[in-house]
């Protein structure tokens, strides 16, 4: 009976510390693991969700089902993850691999005939576990660039099918695929002063701690002197073998006095819980310096699971006579690990610098409603819009609104409104509200609310009117016109648009509507003859593109084709 308990015991632990398969799953591609990112790591306004594998800086490499299951979505999209295949197993979890240059052929078959159907190449599909299956290593698609990629790359992920949590990818075995020796980096330490009566050394802003290497691979920050409630935050990254890339961090604890004090972990957290990225980081010094300082404290408390066991919200109250040691450990997924040792002295030095608080006429209540009005320009900010209370500069001067600027970050949507009796309807057609930054302009979704035009927005900074009546551009077509394409396996033309942006593209072969297949970062639409559409002989072409306020620009072209191998192509113009 003994030995069982101490079985059960030893399963239990082993389960809670690793519940996740280590062998069900394979890897998705056949070439070594050297991510381009990391599970977890800020990026702009959000978390990463899985992890990024580099594909030699190629496209077209095969990517295979991680394990037996079904295909149980298909997204494709111009952005996000772009053409995107989600995979549903038996064993409860959901495998993702986005950025697709295609779907393998059983696969993409099902696909273009939907989007054929639907008439766009945009477009999102469910299916049940008898529709689709895949078995494991099997060949469901190509890796790509396509939707908001930087560069070629698989973007894979693991989700709980049931939850839709995203689960960190190198717990279902792919640490053994990603060989890392390197222990994280840290380029900056700062401190900040918290409470009213807060003071880090003679300052009431934040200060920047020097840090010295030391032989042994840790590091010693030079002494903090304080008073009153102060909090540290850390930048930091790391690198595995083969990469050349800064990733994020799994994993950093901070101990006061050797007792845990504040941690995060990424081992999983929900997309609802994304955008909290930008409270998890110093943002003010982000949009000023481009550097991402993650905060080891909790000025007021949100919602965001990968913070852990942290007592006081991470804040040091630093008292008369006090003497705080402090230890930051920071862990990559493979145990490495890099320390910062340092120490804080209670001074009861005044700050030299004055903080001088921008006290306005506006003080928003992070956790109330706020509606202000001027000029004929309202302003309506839900509750919990912002992570703290805080004066905001609100104006309107010239028909422009200055509403704060872009250091404070938003969480929710604030819908801004603007009068526009004194427009006509046909200008009114064209117009939006536009945010501005220098000479150039934003545009935002903006509609009829109450009689008014009106939009939401997740920036502060300045907005106005602006119209938009410039057509799309089409242009830069890939064949000469009365041209035989015989040799082709496709053909193209550019889009794009100066302002409001492309809303809609259509084309058309002998008035039969065909796919295009559309990347924005190159501004290339694409149709591929293996489509089928084309037709012996004579096409004629017509490519129909409007921008977001209803612009419209046609283009019209034609071109030969002969589908049949024994026929001799007539180059010349018919």
């Amino acid at each position: 009976m003994r030995l069982l308990i101490i079985f059960l015991l030893y399963t239990a632990l082993s389960f809670a510390q690793n519940p996740y398969p280590q062998d069900y799953f394979q890897s998705p591609l056949d070439i070594p693991l050297h991510p381009s990112g990391t599970f977890g790591e800020v990026r702009t306004n959000h978390f990463h969700a899985g992890l990024d594998y580099r594909t030699q800086q190629k496209t077209g490499l095969p990517v295979h089902a991680a394990a037996d299951g079904y295909v149980a979505r298909i997204k494709v999209s111009t952005y996000g993850y772009g053409t995107a295949l989600y995979v549903a197993h038996p064993n409860g979890y959901t495998t993702v691999y986005g950025h697709l240059s295609s779907y393998a052929d059983k696969i993409n078959d099902i696909v273009k005939a939907r989007q054929y159907k639907k008439e766009s190449f945009a477009i999102e599909l469910f299916f049940k576990p008898n529709e689709i299956p895949v078995e494991q290593g099997e060949v469901i698609a190509l890796s790509g660039n396509t939707g908001g990629s930087g560069g070629p790359h698989l973007h894979f992920e693991y989700r709980d099918s049931k939850t839709q949590k995203i689960i960190n990818p190198l717990h279902f075995g792919l640490k053994k695929l990603m060989i890392d020796t390197n222990a994280p980096r840290v380029k900056g330490l700062m401190v900040y002063p918290l409470s009213d009566d807060g003071v880090v050394n003679v300052s009431k802003t934040p200060v920047l701690v020097n840090l010295k290497r030391q032989t042994d691979g840790t590091y010693l920050a030079n002494k903090i002197f304080a008073k009153g409630k102060i909090g540290l935050s850390i930048n930091t990254s790391d690198r595995s073998n083969g990469s050349s890339g800064n990733n994020g961090v799994y994993k950093v604890e901070m101990f006061s006095n050797d007792s845990l004090k504040f941690k995060y972990v990424f081992d999983t957290f929900s997309f609802s819980e994304s955008r909290y990225a930008n409270n998890f980081i110093d943002y003010s010094y982000y949009r000023t310096t481009k550097k991402r300082f993650q905060k080891l404290f909790i000025k007021r408390a949100y919602p965001l699971s990968i913070v852990k066991n942290n007592t006081s919200d991470g804040q040091f109250d630093i008292t008369k006579g006090a003497e705080q040691d402090y230890k930051i450990e920071i862990s990559d997924f493979h145990g490495n690990k890099t320390i910062v040792k340092g120490s804080i002295v209670y001074s009861a030095n005044e700050a030299k610098d004055i903080k001088e608080i921008d006290s306005t006429s506006y003080f928003v209540k992070s956790r109330k409603d706020n509606f202000y009005t001027k000029n004929n320009i309202s302003v309506f900010i839900p509750k919990n819009a912002f992570y703290e209370d805080f004066y905001m500069d609100f104006d309107v001067k010239d028909s422009v609104l200055y509403l704060h600027n872009n250091r404070v970050p938003v969480h929710k949507k604030i819908k801004i409104s603007f009068n526009v009796d004194h427009l006509s309807s046909k200008v009114l057609q064209k117009t939006f509200i536009a945010d501005i930054a220098g000479n150039s302009k934003g545009y935002n979704r903006s509609y009829i609310d109450k009689g008014r035009l009106t939009t939401k927005v997740r920036t502060l900074g300045e907005f106005k009117l602006s119209q938009d009546v410039t057509s799309p551009k089409i242009y830069a077509p890939s064949f000469t016109k009365g041209k035989w394409l015989t040799k082709q396996e496709s053909f193209s033309v550019k889009i794009s648009d100066d302002l409001s942006g492309i809303a809609t593209f259509d084309a058309w072969l002998n008035g039969k509507w065909i796919l295009m297949h559309y990347d924005y970062k190159t501004n290339i639409i694409f149709h591929n003859f293996s489509d089928n559409v084309v037709d012996e002989g004579r096409n004629d072409l017509k490519v129909r593109v409007t921008d977001n306020v209803g612009n419209v620009t046609v283009y019209e072209s034609h071109f030969f084709r002969t589908q049949k191998t024994t026929s001799v192509e007539n180059d010349k113009d018919k």
